[in-house]
């Protein structure tokens, strides 16, 4: 029985404004904590070790969090906050670099101060609060309206595979890809969700089940190598996915393996459909050539999940965060403005 989210908070301002409130996704799905962020350090590291992942939630938290850090800085002048205000900005920027909405929601703080050079230090702080608070709301009513969008093409009863986790974890609320799940159950859709777990960092086993399973959605976790088997069984209807980066010929960066899913689909003839904000399409970059893909620790494959070290010492690994799909395997892009179909021209309009 469908039962909702309820009161699962992903990032809030606490009611001082003086800290950013996360709940703490690296111990999900064993207990619900929430870890206060006051500092640029104790941000950039909540982002960075993934506290708080899913590109929209990034981008949420770094604007709150500069708000929270432009109160922090002890300035007679415009050049004086300016100067820190940039450096914070760079440095959070810093955390990781893959997500466009992280970059995307720095600017849009930035540019809030250099359209106000000449008013005082304490109203600008306070239209830095309010651009923060109107980035949060944005994302939410874009994640209602990409629900509804992608719901338009799915059908009550279907079968979804969906790869980490672009749920309510990762944005303000419903999610991307998950959204249209959600919306589709609050109206008896019934659907059977496959979730991968996503290796190596396995947000489908820790986050999506997670969700899916406290709003009591139909959840069935499978390995990553075992979207072939439940797709050629006849199991899924349909591939939803989030992103993190458009670039303007419509390559997608998601988390790691998403693209050997789109191989699968379309060898099985299985629409992928990839599910994001307007705030991810990147116009400045070309094609997914240009995309910076993040590569992290070897740890996170040989150690992390263990309770010792599994693979032997010292062997060479190679962890990217996330790869391309290039555009050509994908059914269509569905953003809160529309749904937009290859060749994805329409991107750039």
């Amino acid at each position: 029985m469908y039962k909702g989210l309820g009161d699962l908070k992903t990032v809030r301002l606490n009611e001082e404004k003086t800290a950013v409130v996360i709940l703490d996704q690296t111990r999900l799905p064993e207990e619900e904590v929430y870890i206060s962020l006051f500092t640029a350090e104790e941000i950039r590291d909540a982002i960075y070790k993934l506290k708080v992942r899913g590109a929209p939630a990034i981008g949420i938290t770094a604007a709150y969090g500069i708000y929270i850090c432009s109160k922090q800085i002890v300035a007679s002048s415009f050049d004086v906050f300016f100067c820190e205000f940039s450096r914070i900005k760079d440095y959070l920027a810093s955390s990781r670099p893959t997500a466009v909405n992280l970059t995307a929601a720095l600017n849009r703080m930035e540019q809030v101060v250099l359209n106000h050079r000449d008013v005082s230090i304490d109203l600008l702080i306070h239209l830095l609060y309010k651009e923060s608070v109107n980035i949060r709301e944005e994302d939410a009513v874009a994640c209602r309206k990409i629900g509804e969008n992608c719901l338009s093409l799915l059908r009550p009863g279907m079968g979804l595979l969906t790869h980490c986790n672009a749920g309510h974890l990762a944005v303000s609320e419903y999610g991307t890809a998950l959204s249209p799940i959600y919306m589709g159950e609050e109206r008896g859709y019934g659907f059977k969700v496959f979730a991968d777990e996503t290796r190596p960092l396995l947000q489908g086993a820790r986050l999506t089940a997670y969700e899916l399973q406290k709003a009591g959605v139909d959840v069935t976790l499978i390995c990553d190598n075992m979207a072939s088997v439940v797709m050629q069984k006849g199991w899924i209807q349909a591939v939803v996915v989030g992103c993190d980066r458009i670039a303007a010929n419509g390559d997608v960066a998601n988390k790691i393996g998403t693209s050997g899913v789109a191989i699968l689909a379309r060898h099985y003839g299985i629409p992928f459909y990839v599910l994001g904000p307007t705030s991810t399409i990147d116009l400045d970059c070309p094609t997914g050539d240009k995309i910076v893909i993040e590569e992290r620790d070897s740890k996170e494959v040989t150690d992390m999940w263990y309770c010792s070290k599994m693979a032997p010492k010292e062997v060479k690994v190679y962890n990217p965060a996330f790869d391309v799909t290039p555009h050509e395997l994908i059914s269509a892009i569905i953003t809160e403005k529309g749904i937009v179909y290859p060749p994805f021209t329409e991107l750039s309009k």
